[in-house]
């Protein structure tokens, strides 16, 4: 079995290089053949929504849509659900293959056997 990578992005437009790399290693991992799960947070929220990722651009950086795209089609992509609920960003509103959990179930990602957690 594959190790685990969980990758919590807090950063979106306010940081761009902190978030295009976690989202440029979440890419890059499942292209390695890790199991992949994103976990959206903070500024990050905003890229669950349809077309936000198409907006984000960073000179010299892959596509942040390109990016989710790939995770998406490979991982999990998970809105943190306070993150969520502070932006008001419902279940309905989310692109196809974001779902929206908490702590509990991002804790018990992290404290799986075999993962290797990230924070950006």
């Amino acid at each position: 079995m594959a190790k685990k990578l969980v990758i919590k992005v807090t950063a979106g437009e306010d940081a761009p290089e902190r978030c295009s790399q976690a989202f440029t290693v979440a890419a890059v991992g499942v292209a390695s053949g890790a199991q992949v799960s994103l976990w959206l947070t903070g500024e990050s929220a905003w890229f669950a929504l349809p077309g936000r990722a198409a907006q984000f651009k960073l000179p010299h950086s892959a596509p942040l849509e390109e990016l989710l795209a790939a995770v998406l089609q490979a991982g999990t992509v998970t809105l943190c659900t306070q993150c969520a609920a502070r932006r008001d960003i419902a279940e309905h509103d989310v692109r196809p293959g974001v779902r929206i959990a908490g702590a509990q179930l991002f804790v018990q990602e992290v404290l799986g056997d075999d993962v290797q957690a990230l924070v950006y």
